[in-house]
């Protein structure tokens, strides 16, 4: 199993968006990512949880977090791949915005896996610091 543990750049991105959580313009904290969402989820991957990208291969291959899991939510052996997985890990889940990750949570949950965070979209992951790249 494939862990992130990037917690030196992950918390300099969670530190880095606090800081920005405190600006006088409240516009500028969401163009730049820097939601409540963003900032657990900067935090959940600091935790060393396994990243997993529900999305499509064509979307991954486009760009996706260094490490991550792809297992696409809209392909029908999703519960068979994601089964294969130990109940007992943390996993950090991201689609495109956010959407897809919060289905297949639910779907995971309904397997029996207990520790999930939905960690949004890629590109708000992305504008918060962490590593990714492209196939």
């Amino acid at each position: 199993m494939r862990r992130l543990t990037l917690t030196t750049m992950a918390m300099a991105a969670f530190g880095a968006l606090l800081a920005g959580c405190g600006t006088s313009n409240p516009d500028a904290a969401s163009a730049t990512g820097s939601d409540a969402a963003t900032v657990e989820a900067v935090a959940a991957q600091a935790d060393g949880r396994v990243v997993i990208d529900v999305r499509t291969p064509e979307e991954f291959d486009a760009g996706h977090v260094d490490g991550a899991l792809l297992i696409d939510v809209q392909q029908p052996d999703f519960e068979a791949r994601v089964s294969e997985l130990p109940l007992d890990e943390a996993y950090f889940v991201y689609c495109r915005t956010g959407n897809r990750s919060g289905q297949a949570i639910e779907r995971m949950r309904e397997l029996g896996f207990t520790d999930l965070v939905n960690g949004g979209g890629f590109d708000e992951l992305a504008e918060a610091g962490l590593d990714t790249s492209t196939s």
